[in-house]
């Protein structure tokens, strides 16, 4: 053994380490040395110390940045607007690219009253009525950074509202709320692209995100729409990116640009194909930062799917109270996908939202020169909790 040290000494020579590939041992006893470390004056253990540098892998290509939302200079009329997107490396991978944008989230509002738990109707009074002031009321006292207007009451099998009384609403909806907007319909093949082709028209210059288009529908009238008035269109599809990859395509051969796709690769919330999501959003932003033209878009969680979740609202004191059961669950669900690459997420209750706001910021924080995160901060957060 002597003999072989003296060896590995004179091959290695000044080097400070060595890296053997394809290498096997057969040993009959292998014996473990434990060496103390050196103790100086004050009776302290003496460190050694080293700069660890972890493994670095290197990208073809950026995420596109998508605009959403244009302020007076930028030939719209919102107070503020948004970039998503624009990310070098895989999320949360700072050591490896640049993340110029954070995690945006949109407040969910609906254009009439749709059954919600009453611990979630609470929060939002008699404005559940009224789309525009329930949206004031989500910038005024959420502070809503965006909000998505909900069309489900286009749907013919809801209350079947015609499209021109529709556009009336997105009409007044844009002239009051004037933060940047997702313009969505009611998910009905037939009736949303003419919707979200009148949409397109009545928001020109705004930079709305009009959503959503799938291959069951004409999405190439809403993506001629979106080329004509400057705005950009959510394609959907289902934990599939070889159909997203095709989708977006297709789309871009109607005009679009990468700046003007976001993916939405359908969220199933927690204990609902939730790790479905998180496979098709890992292989569509991997693939994006491969080169894969038709994948290098942002991603955007519907987070709100998690409602569908009977465990999130049932009555049931043993899986714990409802008040706070259903915000956990929105909000697992969307740290699941905010950890997969999601960039957008569309969100409904309040504690869920201001619970990913602060790990976001957070994450995205000098974590060296912040304070400590209190993650049970949130359950007795004063300005939304419940009375």
């Amino acid at each position: 053994m002597d003999e072989l040290t003296e060896k590995l000494k004179k091959l290695l020579g000044e080097s400070k380490e060595i890296e053997i590939e394809n290498f096997d041992l057969e040993a009959g006893e292998l014996e473990l040395q434990f060496i103390p470390q050196p103790i100086n004056a004050e009776g302290k253990k003496k460190l050694t110390r080293f700069d660890f540098l972890p493994s670095r892998d290197e990208y073809k290509s950026a995420i596109a940045e998508v605009r959403l939302g244009a302020t007076k200079k930028e030939g719209g009329t919102r107070t503020i607007s948004h970039r998503i997107g624009g990310q070098t490396a895989p999320p949360f991978y700072f050591f490896e690219g640049k993340f110029p944008s954070r995690p945006l989230i949109s407040q969910d509002v609906f254009d009439m009253p749709i059954s919600l738990p009453t611990h979630v109707r609470k929060y939002f009074h008699d404005v559940m009525e009224d789309p525009i002031e329930w949206a004031k009321f989500r910038v005024k006292e959420f502070n809503a950074q965006m909000i998505t207007l909900h069309l489900v009451s286009s749907d013919p099998t809801v209350k079947d509202t015609p499209v021109k009384e529709s556009c009336k609403l997105i009409e007044d909806f844009i002239q009051q709320v004037k933060v940047p907007v997702i313009i969505g319909g009611s998910g009905n093949p037939e009736k949303d692209p003419e919707l979200l082709e009148k949409a397109a028209e009545i928001c020109a210059g705004e930079k709305v995100l009009l959503s959503t288009v799938d291959p069951d529908m004409d999405y190439k009238r809403v993506a001629k729409a979106a080329v004509e008035h400057g705005h950009s269109v959510l394609s959907l599809v289902s934990m599939n990116p070889d159909e997203m990859r095709r989708l977006n395509k297709n789309l871009m051969k109607q005009g679009l640009k990468q700046e003007q796709i976001v993916m939405d690769l359908f969220t199933g919330g927690v204990g609902y194909g939730i790790e479905y999501s998180i496979s098709a959003m890992e292989r569509c932003r991997l693939a994006g930062l491969k080169g894969d033209a038709n994948l290098m878009m942002p991603i955007v969680s519907a987070t709100s799917n998690s409602w569908s979740a009977r465990e999130a609202w049932i009555d049931k004191d043993e899986i714990g109270s409802r008040e706070y059961r259903g915000p956990l669950w929105e909000g697992n669900t969307a740290l699941a996908a905010l950890l997969s690459g999601a960039d957008l997420f569309m969100m409904l209750h309040p504690l869920a939202i201001e619970t990913v706001e602060k790990i976001s910021d957070y994450l995205f924080s000098d974590t060296k020169k912040g304070k400590p995160f209190n993650y049970e901060s949130w359950i007795s957060a004063k300005s939304t909790t419940p009375d």
